[in-house]
């Protein structure tokens, strides 16, 4: 069986910084004392003797059984998503949506209900709108920018909030310390999708998030190879809910997965800090060009919510969501006109992508309701990757002359 490095004392992790412990953090190692993380492409294990098995199959003896539910490389990336952000316990699944769906509904039973907030991620939306009413679980949603409206909203079966900070694709943020002030008062746990915002720049957990969801397949990767998702949470969590929910349901990630993804978070720092660097020059180019009727961007101090986001976020963000003037048209043309920056619906990618929101995420959303959230006909979510940005800026200006032409 792999062993955790004799070579590391285990309380140095402790100590170390993020940068430390993306490359070090949650290390097995077998007995050929391999550099990098092993990759173990098995579906189940051996055991010595049919004892052994009867006692790993009743946790009374530490082990693996079977790659569904616990993995040697899949156990090693959990460990160092645990360490960096400062959690009891972590759980990789296949996808972003899939933490998402097994987090909430290992925890929710008929005749709860959960408040969400409006602006989020459409297949958020459908989780949270249309599957858990299927099992009796009502829903309401809300303006999360409200601290009044989820006072409001909170109900004595009132058992989760959930919200995205920043929101996908309108940058709305979260007061993540008061909205879980009241949610627990009331015996709600609290739900946080930190994906725009990565482990880097936001700690939810410190800020009174009881659970931590990521989408892997974005920063985390953060080079467009593979899916998966992460769960964060305390042990009592994991042990009363996420864990049989899991084992029994399947949403597992590939061993290849998570050490592709192992492998990501080895630069993780680097990447976050660059693409942030040159989302915020853009940014500030966009904001001073007539064809651009709005820029959103965590870093501005023109960010409606720039105040909050100074006291909960240690970094822009490497997303900047604009309106082109002239609707969805000229949106179109902006959009045809780039040869740099493609067109794709996923971000945090070393390359830099864009999408246009009312057709693409949120297309299933009916016009008025995009309009209530603040997604129009031209706006456009560019996700900065680890070019130049002088060529990325140059790249923007084409568009902008396609756009206004």
């Amino acid at each position: 069986m792999a062993q955790r490095d004799a070579s590391i004392d285990p309380n140095l992790s402790q100590s170390w910084s993020p940068e430390t412990l993306l490359v070090h953090g949650g290390q097995l190692r077998t007995g050929f004392g391999e550099t990098a993380e092993a990759l173990f492409l098995t579906q189940s294990y051996v055991y010595e003797t049919a004892e052994q098995a009867e006692a790993r199959f009743k946790d009374e003896e530490p082990g693996f059984i079977y790659s569904r539910f616990s993995n040697p490389t899949v156990a090693m990336f959990e460990e160092r998503m645990r360490l960096l952000e400062g959690a009891e316990a972590c759980r990789a699944t296949a996808t972003g949506m899939a933490a998402v769906t097994s987090a909430l509904l290992s925890y929710l039973r008929a005749g709860d209900h959960i408040v969400a907030a409006r602006a989020m991620f459409g297949s958020c939306r459908y989780v949270v709108e249309e599957l858990c009413p299927r099992f009796g679980i009502a829903s309401t949603l809300v303006d999360g920018r409200d601290v009044e409206a989820w006072r409001k909203a909170i109900r004595p079966n009132t058992k989760a909030v959930f919200f995205e900070t920043p929101a996908n694709p309108t940058l709305e943020v979260v007061d993540i310390p008061a909205v879980a002030e009241l949610a627990h008062d009331a015996g709600a746990l609290v739900f946080v999708d930190n994906v725009f915002a990565t482990p880097l720049l936001q700690k939810p957990l410190q800020l009174g998030a009881d659970v931590v969801l990521y989408s892997a397949t974005k920063h985390i990767d953060g080079q467009g190879r593979c899916l998966g998702g992460v769960v964060l949470c305390s042990e009592k969590f994991l042990r009363d809910h996420l864990h049989t929910f899991l084992r029994q349901t399947g949403p597992s990630i590939s061993p290849f997965n998570a050490w592709v993804m192992l492998k990501g978070l080895e630069t993780l720092p680097l990447r976050v800090n660059a693409q942030c660097a040159s989302a915020a020059r853009i940014a500030d180019f966009l904001a001073n060009k007539p064809e651009v009727s709005r820029v959103l961007y965590c870093g501005r101090a023109d960010h409606p919510q720039a105040n909050l986001i100074g006291r909960q976020m240690s970094g822009g963000g490497q997303v900047v969501t604009f309106e082109i003037a002239g609707g969805k048209p000229a949106a179109f043309r902006f959009l045809n006109a780039l040869r740099l920056i493609r067109i794709s619906n996923n971000l945090g990618d070393a390359k830099s992508l864009i999408t246009h929101p009312a057709t693409t995420t949120h297309q299933r959303l009916k016009p008025e309701a995009r309009a209530e959230f603040g997604i129009g006909d031209g706006m456009l979510r560019l996700s900065v990757g680890l070019e130049s940005d002088q060529d990325l800026i140059a790249d923007l200006q084409a568009g902008l002359t396609a756009a206004a032409s």
